[in-house]
């Protein structure tokens, strides 16, 4: 049985990949399938029995809270707003006080969660122990949608990631992963990237990771999301949010 969890979802960034579609709006703000990427996550978080999430904010941040005061004002649903952009594992490191479990989810806020998706992530949950401070989601490049890279992220041995080499099978990070906040007591930088943070864990034999069953959908760049759309794996067209005034 999953026990609840919180999560924080990573929504400060540029997303200049995506243009002309952020020109005016946040990346988490677009739409596909209808949807917008950040009501995806949250929903889909919810739905697997996450309790509370986190989102950061910088590049139009008030829109993301205009977002989530219409549709989730409600839900236990908190923005951590960064005045300067902290990269990835500094927005987790300055949000911990928002924080009631020593053990979090963090997302990206690019990537199309869909219902096959939820063993996957309930499984990560499940398998991370006291022992460890990080297990990543990795996906095969056979089951990816939308990123158009014949290099790896990682490689996994015997439960271990190691950085990706030539020669070893293609394993892309997918971008979820489960962290205890205890990770970041090596980090004095109140600015810093996850990269940093696992290959810490790697010198120390002590990231782990599961690979996904299910397939993913990557949508980080124009040109993945229209290959993932021209494949058929994203059936319908993407829009922008279209923005309430």
């Amino acid at each position: 049985m999953l026990k609840p969890f919180s999560a924080m979802i990573l929504a400060a960034g540029f997303g200049k990949r995506m243009l002309p579609l952020t020109e005016k709006i946040p990346k988490p703000l677009v739409k596909v399938n209808n949807i917008s990427l950040l009501k995806n996550v949250i929903d889909f978080l919810f739905k697997i029995g996450c309790i509370k999430i986190i989102i950061n904010t910088h590049y139009k941040h008030y829109l993301i809270s205009d977002f989530i005061n219409e549709f989730y004002y409600s839900s236990n649903i908190l923005i951590s707003h960064e005045e300067n952009i902290l990269d990835t594992a500094g927005g987790v490191k300055n949000a911990i006080s928002l924080f009631n479990d020593e053990n979090v989810l963090v997302t990206n806020s690019d990537i199309f969660w869909k219902k096959e998706n939820e063993e996957d992530v309930i499984g990560l949950i499940n398998d991370f122990n006291s022992k460890e401070e990080c297990r990543l989601l990795l996906v095969e490049k056979e089951k990816s949608h939308g990123l158009i890279n014949n290099v790896g992220d990682f490689s996994l041995k015997n439960n271990e990631v190691r950085r990706w080499k030539i020669g070893d099978r293609i394993l892309y990070y997918s971008g979820l992963q489960i962290v205890s906040l205890n990770i970041f007591k090596d980090f004095s930088s109140n600015k810093f990237s996850f990269n940093e943070v696992w290959d810490n864990q790697i010198t120390k034999n002590s990231l782990h990771g599961n690979i996904m069953l299910s397939h993913w959908y990557h949508v980080g760049e124009i040109k993945g999301l229209k290959a993932a759309i021209n494949s058929g794996t994203l059936k319908q067209k993407f829009y922008t949010y279209n923005i309430v005034k």
